[in-house]
């Protein structure tokens, strides 16, 4: 299986084929209730969470209506803290960047803090096609990495792994990466987690080039900040003679003060911790003390365009603390391979479509990828309204493309396809506004109705193959109101 998501199927194929995996699903269930269990009485500890929801969403809001501001703060912070920071427009930038500041330090391998924007823009392999390995170091990603996988979950990427299938690749991969996983390894934790150890030490100590994300920011000092459960990420962030830090524009917070309430909601919403067990920081370099050259790489792709929608831009306010994928029934039953991106559940199906467009048939089917039951919002410790979101971009798949700039306007570009759903929502507007029109209509119907079929005909036959159609009245009840009530009929 390649480890990227190029060429992926729409998500309803490939949901399609991942509910029939009986495997698959049971490994999502157990893992996705046991979390979601967890962090609701983590949550439950906190008197003010509402309050703390509401501030994060407030600190996001205020700071991506001034991201220009604290991207430029940012950067002199850092600049002056010995750090360098490089700007980058879109994927391939950001690739090229990384990859000439590896190559300038003469090394053929880095050691990666898990990160979510690598995986985004497709680092790993940008480097393996100019011959440099990158060697993944978190738990979850060190397996989907050996297994040849792709990462269906944001804090858990090798959730749709059970034991016995971790403990198969451990023993069948780990030789040709490096040190071989131990004769007779069991699958039980404990020693699934020493393999992994004895396994990455040695390549934590001969390390001279890390690669990391941030989950943090800060402005005001130029601090970034990455927070983990079993420092790998510190052994990358501390040892490596060079850092480079890869990073969404979006990931700024202002202040420390600020950070603070993110360092509370975090942590509750994705383990289900009250504190991360490794919380990190770096403000540029320290002479004697950590990695001695530090460069940022602050990336765009998408980012300023998502930002232009003012309903869409609300994804920016995600802290990938994936508490929405645990409690959404669509990702419980697809897992997150079937949305052909590394954001996979509801995030992914509002940030994927804005990041990458939705040209793409897999992009333009996630905004369809919910029952739009509203779980998601209520667990988000940003308040990112989803539902709404979702509702959002299926009216730009229908009406139009992308988000594009025309000098200071933003417009819609015109999309292909949907032309019979387009149409269809034409006559039904059309219908609406002339009720005289619409009154005939009605009556129409329900002297006809022992004539309806019960399954629509041409592209409306996948909608009705799953639904019932809804029965038409024996009368309108504009009729029945008349009869009953003596009513008079105001849209003549």
């Amino acid at each position: 299986m390649s480890g990227t998501f190029v060429g992926m199927p729409a998500f309803p194929k490939a949901a399609h084929e991942a509910v029939g995996n009986e495997t698959l699903r049971g490994n999502l269930r157990h893992a996705t209730h046991t979390i979601r269990g967890k962090r609701a009485k983590a949550v439950a500890e906190l008197s003010d969470w509402a309050q703390l929801r509401e501030a994060g969403k407030q600190i996001k809001d205020h700071t991506l209506r001034h991201l220009d501001r604290y991207l430029v703060q940012l950067e002199e912070s850092v600049t002056a803290a010995g750090g360098v920071v490089h700007w980058a427009a879109d994927a391939d930038e950001a690739n090229r960047i990384v990859v000439e500041l590896v190559r300038t330090t003469g090394e053929s391998e880095v050691v990666k803090v898990k990160s979510m924007a690598t995986q985004e823009i497709g680092l790993n392999e940008a480097l393996e096609a100019e011959g440099i390995h990158a060697y993944e170091t978190d738990l979850a990603e060190l397996i989907v990495q050996l297994g040849k996988d792709r990462p269906s979950h944001i804090l858990v990427p090798a959730i749709h792994r059970n034991r016995g299938e971790i403990r198969d690749i451990f023993a069948r991969e780990m030789s040709e990466w490096g040190r071989p996983a131990p004769e007779g390894l069991t699958d039980t934790p404990a020693e699934l987690a020493e393999a992994a150890r004895l396994h990455l030490r040695e390549k934590f100590l001969r390390a001279k080039v890390g690669v990391s994300g941030a989950n943090f920011m800060v402005a005001e000092t130029g601090t970034l900040v990455v927070v983990e459960s079993e420092g790998n990420g510190r052994m990358c962030l501390t040892l490596p003679e060079t850092l480079i830090s890869v990073v969404g524009i979006e990931k700024i917070v202002p202040t420390w003060q600020d950070l603070e309430v993110f360092l509370q909601t975090l942590p509750r919403s994705s383990t289900a911790e009250r504190m991360n067990p490794y919380t990190s920081t770096w403000t540029g370099t320290t002479d004697g003390d950590g990695p001695q050259v530090f460069h940022l790489v602050l990336i765009d792709n998408g980012r300023t365009d998502t930002l232009a929608d003012e309903v869409g831009r609300q994804a920016l306010r995600c802290i990938r603390c994936s508490a929405c994928l645990n409690v959404c029934p669509v990702y419980e039953r697809a897992g997150g391979h079937a949305y052909g991106s590394v954001y996979p559940g509801p995030i992914g199906a509002i940030l994927s479509p804005q990041l990458r467009g939705t040209e793409s048939e897999i992009d333009a089917s996630l905004p369809y990828a919910s029952s739009l039951c509203g779980a998601c919002y209520e667990v988000c410790p940003v308040a990112i309204d989803i539902p709404e979101v979702l509702v959002h971009l299926r009216e730009r798949v229908v009406e139009g493309g992308p988000v594009t700039r025309e000098g200071n306007k933003v417009v819609l570009k015109p999309a292909k396809g949907h032309a019979a759903e387009r149409a269809a929502m034409r006559a039904a507007r059309w219908a609406f506004s002339h009720p005289g029109a619409l009154r005939t209509g009605q009556r129409l119907a329900s002297r006809t109705r022992r004539l309806h079929p019960r399954t629509l005909p041409g592209p409306g036959k996948a909608w009705s193959a799953t639904r019932d159609l809804p029965a038409v009245p024996a009368e309108p009840f504009r009729d029945w109101w008349q009869r009953t009530h003596g009513g008079k009929d105001t849209t003549k």
